[in-house]
C-alpha cells in the first residue's frame, strides 16, 4: 500500500534529482528544440513540442510503474510468492537508502544500475533516433515514449519502490508523481526556471532532500524488521 506521503516523497525525488535528469535528458530536449524550424523554437509553438515529449516520457514511467506494481500484486496474492514479496519490499527500502546517498553525492553506486540497463537501451535508442529531427508534435510524443525508458538510477529506484506497493494502480501513481517532479527542470530550463534550478542545484538543498529520502528508506526497513 502507498500513502500520500509516499507520493510526495516520489515527487520530491524527481524534483530534487533534477540536476541528474537534466544531465541525462537535457541533451535530448535540446536536440528536440534545435531540430525545429527557426520560427517554432520560441513561444507557444516550442511549448507544444516540449509538452508532448515530456507527457509521453511521464506516460512511459507510469506504464512501467503499473507493470512493476502488478508484479508486486502477484507476489502478494500468490501464497507461494509471499516471501518473495517481502524480499522485494526489503529491496525497495534498501534502494531508497541508496537513492538518498546518490542524490546527496555520498555514494554513486546507482550509476552501475544505469549501466546494467544499457543492453535494453541499445535496442531502443535507434528507434528513438528515427524521430529526429522533430518536425511535428506527434514525433515529439513518440520520442518521449521511447526516451522514457532511458537507463536512469533515479527511475530504477522508484520502480523497485513501486513493486513494494503490491498494486498496479498505486505503482503507476508513484511513478506518475516522480515524473511530475522531473517536469519543472526539463520543461522550464529557460529563464523562468532560473530560480528553481538554483535552489535544486544548491548542495544544501540536495543534502537535505537526500537525508529525507534516506530516513524514509530506514523507516521502511524498520517497519519490515520490527
Amino acid at each position: 500500500m502507498i500513502s500520500d506521503v509516499s507520493l510526495l516523497a516520489a515527487f520530491l525525488v524527481g524534483l530534487l534529482g533534477g540536476v541528474h535528469c537534466v544531465g541525462m535528458c537535457g541533451g535530448i530536449v535540446g536536440a528536440l528544440s534545435l531540430g525545429l524550424p527557426e520560427q517554432q523554437r520560441r513561444g507557444a509553438a516550442c511549448w507544444k513540442y516540449l509538452l508532448a515529449y515530456n507527457l509521453a516520457r511521464i506516460g512511459s514511467y507510469t506504464t512501467a510503474g503499473a507493470l512493476l506494481g502488478g508484479i508486486g500484486w502477484l507476489a502478494a496474492n500468490w501464497s507461494g510468492l509471499h516471501q518473495l514479496q517481502q524480499g522485494l519490499q526489503l529491496l525497495a527500502a534498501l534502494f531508497m537508502v541508496a537513492l538518498g546517498l546518490y542524490l546527496g553525492g555520498w555514494w554513486l553506486g546507482l550509476a552501475q544500475v544505469e549501466r546494467a540497463g544499457g543492453l535494453v537501451w541499445s535496442r531502443l535508442e535507434p528507434l528513438g533516433r528515427r524521430f529526429l529531427p522533430v518536425r511535428t508534435a506527434t514525433q515529439a510524443f513518440f520520442l518521449g515514449l521511447i526516451w522514457g525508458w532511458l537507463p536512469c538510477g533515479l527511475v530504477y529506484s522508484v520502480l523497485v519502490w513501486s513493486i513494494s506497493t503490491g498494486d498496479p494502480l498505486y505503482g503507476a501513481a508513484l511513478l506518475f508523481s516522480f515524473g511530475l517532479g522531473t517536469l519543472p527542470n526539463l520543461l522550464l530550463m529557460g529563464v523562468a526556471a532560473a530560480g528553481l534550478s538554483a535552489r535544486v542545484r544548491d548542495p544544501r538543498t540536495r543534502r537535505i532532500a537526500a537525508s529525507l529520502v534516506i530516513l524514509f528508506g530506514l523507516y521502511s526497513l524498520f517497519r519490515l524488521i520490527r
